[in-house]
């Protein structure tokens, strides 16, 4: 079960998004931390038992920063209003498939695969789908998948990849530019006892994707 501190600490910077009192209230800051990193923790811990490419990671490895990086955007707010996690072999700045929990105040959602690959990352999963595109079908048609992931993660191209026959069969599997996918927790579940059942299932359901895309991985 999540903490109280995590939630209660994301609305307070919700409506109080500057440094002063950033500063002014570092001690609520550093208890909602240390909360998600031992909750981190022990999600580490679950994820290993489905997918043991996670065993030895800590949370350190995972947690990203709350602090933002405002220098080429408009929004100059300085910080996060969310705690999130990306759990997977080397950590948050993994190239490999993983699993991510993002912690948001009416904006919880479970995640993983491969989001925002480098381009010889993505090319290698587009020849790899092309190459073997009933096994990649088998992996995000199965009910258990689809159950929780109804479709991938993020944009598509409109027309087939370079380098890649527009009349492919399945040429629809080979336009998007994330390999990623992404499921919304309500906070009642967020905040109940239910919530490391629903990390479970729907991680085990994203294990074949990942163990599809990390085999790719591991061969670059």
């Amino acid at each position: 079960m999540l903490p109280n501190s995590i939630y209660q600490y994301l609305l307070d910077l919700r409506e109080n998004n500057n440094r002063d009192w950033f500063l002014a209230n570092k001690v609520q800051y550093n208890q909602a931390k240390k909360d998600f990193e031992l909750f981190t923790e022990l999600c580490i811990q679950q994820i290993k038992s489905i997918d043991p490419s996670v065993a030895g990671l800590n949370a350190k490895d995972c947690i990203f920063r709350i602090f933002r990086d405002v220098r080429f955007s408009n929004d100059k707010r300085p910080y996060k209003t969310n705690f999130g996690a990306f759990i997977a072999p080397s950590g948050r700045k993994s190239r490999y498939g993983g699993y991510y929990i993002h912690i948001e105040p009416e904006q919880c959602f479970l995640g993983g695969g491969c989001y925002m690959p480098e381009s010889k990352t993505l090319k290698a999963i587009r020849d790899e789908i092309f190459h073997h595109p009933e096994e990649f079908k088998a992996i995000v048609e199965n009910p258990k998948f689809v159950n929780h992931f109804p479709e991938l993660y993020g944009e598509k191209l409109k027309t087939a990849p370079r380098g890649y026959p527009k009349d492919f069969e399945h040429i629809q599997l080979l336009n998007y530019k994330h390999y990623a996918v992404s499921k919304s927790v309500s906070d009642e579940i967020v905040n109940s006892d239910k919530f490391p059942l629903a990390i479970q299932e729907a991680f085990e359901a994203l294990y074949p994707l990942n163990q599809f895309l990390n085999d790719i991985v591991e061969d670059l």
